[in-house]
């Protein structure tokens, strides 16, 4: 069973309300009719009459549980625009720049979801992802205890590891391009919780270097030693279900064979379901090529570490992918 339809009955069992904020893009109004038909949650999209006119005429969506919802003029814009005021004041927002902004529609729907009005939001079929990144924390800002942002891949293998795992997850692999130790703790803890929303189960982290438990001496694999003794520090203090050990390198993580040869005493011993990266090179090549060569399936990039969840699209998503990350991010609702 792929990691889809085993995620797909827990987001319906969760009843949750999700915001689609690019109603001007057809994609957009065919996949909230498909999440309404498989009852994944309840949808809101947002788009002027004239955007629906034009991206839903050839998508019924009558009997579905889908609010159009034109964010112009809708009855929560001043509320909304004052709760953003409120928020931004200190950084210099003025009544008259938050009416302006209000206007826009990631924006909005972040501060529908800041204030309760809905459980999450996805969107970025048409948004570049720096937009959906900045609006998102600026909004809604970090989950407790978390202080950066991150990202991360969920990766569904076309074979198991020789451990046996079928989903890895990849971080940080699109938000932080040179994280120091302090920000890789934030970004596995965040990965952690991902792991736990959407696969189950304990999460075993590598740490990833060139370096395996001291074997290559350099400030690069210090930075992953620093990182994995902090990370067990914190993983111990929230009372996780999660083991992290480092610096090791891809192999020692993900072989068995080779981590009882390089590592013995290791706590992962190639049966890692989590990859933490050193930086946004390591981490963007690797998801990427473990697509093209090894014919993965990679969701996202899933964005963590928020208070309420907010997810990104490829530009070049299809409907079907919109209905897959909109899965994911009911699950996020779920810790």
């Amino acid at each position: 069973m792929g990691l889809l339809e085993t995620i797909l009955p827990k987001a319906q069992a969760a009843h949750r309300t999700l915001v689609l904020a690019e109603g001007q893009d057809p994609r957009v109004m065919d996949a909230a009719a498909k999440i309404a038909k498989k009852g994944i949650a309840r949808v809101i999209v947002l788009a002027t009459p004239e955007e629906r006119a034009k991206s839903a005429a050839n998508v019924s969506l009558a009997g579905l549980n889908v609010n159009v919802l034109n964010h112009l003029v809708a009855p929560e814009k001043d509320r909304l625009m004052l709760r953003l005021l409120e928020l931004r004041k200190a950084k210099g927002m003025t009544p008259e720049r938050a009416r302006e902004v209000i206007r826009d529609r990631l924006y909005f729907g972040d501060m529908m979801v800041r204030e309760g009005l809905a459980d999450g939001l996805v969107a970025g079929s048409i948004a570049s992802t720096s937009d959906m990144v900045r609006t998102a924390f600026q909004c809604i800002g970090t989950a407790p205890n978390i202080r950066y942002g991150s990202s991360c891949f969920v990766m569904e293998l076309a074979r198991p590891t020789e451990a046996g795992e079928g989903v890895l997850l990849y971080a940080d692999s699109g938000v932080n391009p040179n994280p120091n130790a302090e920000q890789l703790v934030d970004i596995t803890i965040a990965t952690i919780k991902t792991h736990q929303a959407l696969v189950g189960g304990q999460a075993r982290v590598a740490m990833l270097s060139f370096s395996t438990q001291g074997s290559a001496k350099h400030e690069l694999a210090d930075k992953m030693i620093e990182a994995t003794k902090l990370t067990q520090a914190r993983v111990e203090e929230l009372g996780l279900d999660a083991v992290v050990d480092g610096e090791l390198q891809a192999d020692a993580a993900l072989v068995p064979g080779v981590a009882s040869k390089k590592c013995p005493g290791c706590a992962i011993q190639g049966n890692a379901n989590i990859l933490i990266f050193p930086d946004l090179n390591a981490g963007n090549i690797s998801y990427k090529l473990t697509e093209r060569l090894a014919g993965a399936t990679a969701y996202g990039p899933i964005m963590q570490g928020l208070a309420k969840p907010v997810n990104d699209l490829s530009r070049g998503c299809s409907a079907d992918d919109i209905v897959g990350v909109a899965a994911i991010t009911v699950c996020q609702t779920l810790v």
